[in-house]
């Protein structure tokens, strides 16, 4: 049973293969956690004595070159960080925006783990060779081309760009759509290292929204390459687990009654409901109070690598429904003040390795600026 406003966070897990290290610096006045600087830092894991620390931005400096020294990643070779940077290359000059950076090396990593693959015998899945699988028999190309990773890499973005709405997809539709797996869930869990290694090669690429020498910050309602967007258009007020609330286990968000809440990734919801009330009337349908229990109207949704976001003091019943797939920037709900609330806002919550509880709590502040998707200015 959740109780109070839902303790719900902890530890932050560092992705399994992609170690970053970031620093903050956060400023709090009154009931407003406010701004903030935040230098983002990623470790090369070179020798033990030489561990090249480097920022990146937006993407605006672009990719790094391919016969250049590339930054090392925890789990991944030279020669699959070369492929990769092949991949990120190939789609700048084939002006496709980073959001399909991402996809494909994602893709890439699902199907070859980033390896150019020759033939494998009695391993090999019918004829499919090379980084993204692809096979000589359904016309992708020659054995030769498809072992060619400039070559294969313009194929894949070719199919990519003709999906329709591919820009809007979940980062699974989008691949599947092009790949026609059997196992079409399979690509979304490589989502954070897929875009933690464009950042690296990239300045920061998956943090962007526009296309090579367009690409910014993603603003408030943008859905950044990464595959996630702030939920409201409205800044911090009340901060993570602060002195003087130490079981706030997520941020409040000072939005509007009636503001529109949207899904801050691609997902599926795993919770829609009233908290503390499972039968009409509904005490989350009428406003709440310091001394309600419980987030009121409120959703969870599952991401990919069991990352779970919440969303707290809906005014109405959820838009949304248990076992719905929704997309990065969907409407869920509406901002309220139901349940444990003295007035609107959206309280927001994010929780690692599928753990609901506050053991697996993360600052969602540090967690959303990583992935390029900022609650608020400043934060």
């Amino acid at each position: 049973m959740l109780t109070g406003e839902l303790d719900e966070t902890s530890r932050r897990r560092r992705p399994k293969r992609v170690v970053a290290l970031v620093a903050i610096t956060a400023t709090l006045a009154l009931l407003c956690c406010g701004g903030g600087t935040a230098a983002f830092f990623l470790d090369g894991l070179g020798n033990d004595s030489n561990q090249a620390l480097s920022s990146y931005g937006c993407g605006a400096a672009g990719p790094l070159p391919e016969d250049g020294d590339l930054p090392r990643v925890s789990g991944y070779s030279p020669t699959q960080l070369r492929n990769a940077a092949t991949i990120i290359n190939v789609g700048a000059d084939l002006k496709v925006p980073p959001k399909g950076w991402v996809i494909a090396i994602a893709t890439a990593m699902q199907e070859s783990s980033l390896n150019n693959l020759g033939n494998l015998g009695s391993r090999n899945d019918h004829d499919s060779l090379g980084l993204f699988q692809q096979r000589p028999s359904q016309g992708w190309g020659t054995p030769a081309q498809v072992q060619d990773p400039v070559y294969a890499s313009r194929k894949f973005y070719q199919k990519l760009v003709k999906v329709r709405g591919w820009e809007q997809m979940s980062l699974t539709d989008a691949a599947q759509a092009v790949q026609r797996s059997a196992f079409p869930d399979a690509y979304a869990k490589h989502e954070p290292d897929a875009a933690e290694i464009v950042n690296m090669l990239a300045d920061g690429a998956a943090r962007a929204v526009g296309a090579n020498s367009t690409l910014t910050c993603a603003a408030i309602g943008d859905v950044a390459a990464s595959g996630w967007t702030a939920p409201v258009k409205a800044g911090v007020v009340s901060g993570f687990r602060t002195s003087s609330r130490p079981s706030h286990q997520g941020v409040d968000l000072g939005a509007s009654r009636g503001d529109d809440i949207l899904a801050a990734a691609a997902g599926t919801v795993i919770v829609s409901r009233c908290d503390n009330d499972q039968t009409p009337p509904f005490r989350c349908d009428r406003d709440g109070s310091p001394s309600t229990p419980g987030c009121g109207w409120y959703v969870d949704i599952m991401h990919a690598s069991e990352v779970m976001t919440r969303y707290c003091h809906m005014l109405y019943r959820p838009k949304v429904r248990v076992g719905q797939t929704v997309a990065a920037g969907q409407p869920i709900g509406i901002v309220g003040t139901s349940g444990h609330s003295s007035g609107p806002h959206l309280h927001f919550e994010v929780h690692l390795n599928g753990d609901r509880s506050s053991a697996g709590a993360t600052e969602p502040s540090k967690w959303m600026r990583e992935k390029g998707a900022p609650l608020g200015p400043g934060a």
